[in-house]
């Protein structure tokens, strides 16, 4: 039987890659009869994915009459997994804002949730601290634009040729921007100290934490 450290190694990663890069539907007949089954669960488990990826993989090579090595496959997934379950990959895979799908070992597991839902933590700290600054950066653009509006309109308020409808519709429109550019103000402003609170819980959670170091 084959290893993930045997000879037929670095070949079989080769063709693992060409396949996660052209899809397993794209497998063709040569690729279905000469791939390493246990290879492709050690693969499939490193990376974190479900067990019903062996029905993809027995889909795509069962119209070229080629049946997976179910035994070697799940073989090859239990190795992956546990290289897949480690707690600081799983600290990763949650600071990435990825998803666990509850295929760890049971003695792996809980260990692997505690640094997963760490690392969520973290991701959720940081995209506040994103989205929060990504939403005051549009108030800025939006108060600029209504501030221009501003200028416009108060040009044909006072101005000598424009008719007199035409000074009455833009002084009302000024005031009605104004008032908007009121309003993004405030907004800018609360947008400010929420992105400053959020920011210190970050940096708080930085320093607490020893796996960010």
């Amino acid at each position: 039987m084959s290893t993930p450290g045997s000879s037929r190694w670095p070949a079989a990663s080769l063709l693992v890659a060409a396949l996660a890069m052209s899809g397993c539907a794209s497998m063709n007949r040569s690729e279905c009869a000469a791939v390493d089954w246990q290879t492709i669960g050690y693969e499939d488990g490193a990376a974190g994915r479900a067990g019903e990826r062996m029905a993809e993989h027995r889909k795509a090579c069962a119209k070229y009459g080629v049946t997976p090595d179910l035994g070697l496959y799940q073989a090859g997934r239990r190795q992956g997994l546990r290289e897949y379950c480690r707690p600081q990959n799983g600290y990763s895979v949650g600071a990435d804002g990825g998803r666990y799908n509850g295929i760890c070992p049971v003695e792996m597991e809980a260990a692997f949730v505690d640094a997963f839902e760490s690392g969520r933590q973290l991701f959720t700290l940081r995209s506040r601290v994103w989205t929060t600054a990504s939403h005051l950066d549009s108030a800025h653009q939006e108060l600029d634009h209504v501030e221009h509006e501003i200028v416009e309109k108060s040009v044909v308020v006072v101005s000598s040729t424009a008719s007199t409808e035409d000074r009455t519709q833009s002084l009302l429109s000024t005031q009605q921007l104004a008032e908007k550019a009121g309003r993004l103000k405030a907004e800018i402003a609360q947008l400010e100290r929420d992105r400053a609170r959020y920011q210190r819980d970050l940096e708080d959670y930085l320093a607490s934490n020893p796996r960010t170091s």
